[in-house]
């Protein structure tokens, strides 16, 4: 039912984090560099606040703003799933920014205003709200990528982000423009009514330039080219933030629009998605093997995870939907703990990069091994670990939809990837050991061990997750 009133409770959350962020700009502003440790102070308890209202039970559910922004069971869980990573990112960056000597109050406030484009892309409901979310998220992703204004590397990464991520937006509104053009709404259910069986081209040509933009936030082959620069180029908060929060958003809206706005022309969007997920996934799994940087690492592993959650999209049903959701769950948490690792990977208080640092860990620091061991072990889908079950339920989505040839490439693309990760677990426990790091930051390693105990016990209690995934999936159908 579309509220024709702007009705404040079902917008809560994002009023909020809008009016908060706009004080800290104000106070960042009059206090300059000595408010930098209440600002982030302040950015933290506000994205808890928020955190909070999402997942309230009490606050009413509904579609306001003219039709264009819902709040729903999926709205709630993919928001709470973003904030998470956003906040961890925030709760990591502050002993990494002072030891770098790159504070400074605009960093909390860049995150907390490409959180709010991230809640508000997750709650749109029509193209014109997707579209004004996606570029808030995106104009303050593109300023934290160069944060580090000094150094070659930083820049080189924002610009190759700017540049690219301009293109990809550019052809995002084109293709909006076309599904208006054939459909004469940009409402997802209008859409769906005029498009309900058969596409036109220049629908299908829509479909496309959409799909272009939303991948390119994703980063899947073949709009992937920026990712391993800017996460080895950007500092290493700003690459957690980008590995985590940005790309549950746009998974989250992808899933949103194919579900709702393209119901009927499931045949046409599915093999785009299919050879997109193929090529993601095989990309992912080889180019990381001849990595040397642990952050370049990660940048194809996510390349590739971003694949195999396509493969539950690419079902189409209400199950894909789920595994796509759990998929996402369990990754950010996976990439929330690996990232803690690296960002503790420090000697005489200098940060370090390669996986030939990690050598001899098992020996030099046990507890961070095992913990960083479990994240390997759970990224290449060992089981009984998280990472089984996200790729056990997108796989089973995938062929109970007759997906058997994608699933096939997914579980030999995954026994590929699992090389590279258990090559650094071979690595920590098998080789000579390098000099011992320093002692990590209390919050790195509280992270990385709540990441590790949630990813060795899902697999006892799997249904506080699945159920609520599945509750989000059926209030898109």
């Amino acid at each position: 039912m579309h509220e024709t009133a702007i009705s404040l409770p079902v917008v809560l959350p994002e009023a909020v984090l809008a009016a908060g962020t706009l004080a800290l700009v104000l106070y960042g502003a009059l206090r300059g560099e000595r408010g930098s440790n209440l600002v982030n102070e302040i950015a933290v308890g506000l994205l808890g606040l928020v955190l909070i209202l999402i997942v309230a039970k009490n606050r009413p559910m509904g579609v306001t703003f003219y039709g264009a922004f819902a709040d729903d069971a999926f709205t709630r869980f993919m928001g709470a799933i973003t904030l998470v990573g956003s906040l961890v990112t925030l709760l990591l960056s502050v002993e990494f920014m002072r030891q770098e000597r790159i504070g400074g109050f605009e960093f909390p406030v860049l995150i907390l205003i490409s959180t709010l484009g991230m809640l508000m892309l997750i709650s749109a409901d029509d193209f014109i709200a997707l579209y004004l979310g996606f570029e808030l998220m995106s104009l303050a992703l593109y300023v934290i990528a160069a944060y580090r204004r000094h150094d070659v590397r930083a820049t080189e990464a924002g610009l190759k982000y700017f540049v690219l991520g301009a293109l990809s937006s550019g052809m995002m509104l084109y293709g909006i423009s076309l599904i208006y053009g054939y459909s004469g709404s940009v409402s997802f259910s209008a859409v769906a009514e005029a498009v309900h069986d058969h596409a036109s081209i220049g629908v299908l040509f829509g479909l496309v330039f959409i799909l272009v933009g939303l991948a390119f936030k994703i980063s899947v082959v073949p709009f992937h080219m920026w990712t391993p620069d800017v996460y080895e180029g950007a500092p290493t908060p700003v690459t957690t933030f980008f590995a985590t929060a940005p790309k549950v958003a746009a998974m989250a809206v992808l899933v949103r629009v194919m579900v709702t706005a393209f119901p009927g022309i499931s045949n046409d969007w599915r093999q785009i998605l299919t050879f997109v997920s193929i090529a993601s996934m095989v990309l992912g799994s080889f180019a990381a093997i001849a990595q040397r940087s642990f952050k370049r690492l990660m940048a194809y592993s996510s390349i590739g995870h971003m694949g195999y959650a396509l493969v539950g999209l690419a079902a189409g049903t209400v199950e894909g939907a789920q595994s796509v959701i759990i998929y996402m769950a369990i990754y950010v948490v996976m990439t929330l703990g690996t990232f803690a690792a690296i960002l503790s990977m420090r000697r005489q208080g200098n940060a370090v990069e390669t996986m030939a640092d990690l050598a001899g860990l098992g020996r030099t620091n046990p507890t961070m091994a095992f913990f960083l061991a479990t994240m390997m072990f759970s990224l290449a889908g060992v089981p009984p670990l998280a990472g089984f079950f996200a790729k056990f339920y997108v796989f089973a989505a995938a062929i109970k939809a007759g997906l058997y040839g994608l699933s096939v490439i997914g579980v030999l693309a995954s026994a590929v990837g699992a090389y590279y990760y258990l090559r650094i677990v071979k690595l920590m426990y098998f080789d000579e050991p390098a000099p011992a790091f320093d002692r990590p930051a209390p919050v790195a390693r509280i992270v990385l061990a709540v990441s590790a105990l949630m990813i060795l016990l899902f697999v006892f209690l799997p249904s506080p997750i699945t159920n609520a995934a599945m509750a989000a999936a059926q209030s898109l159908f």
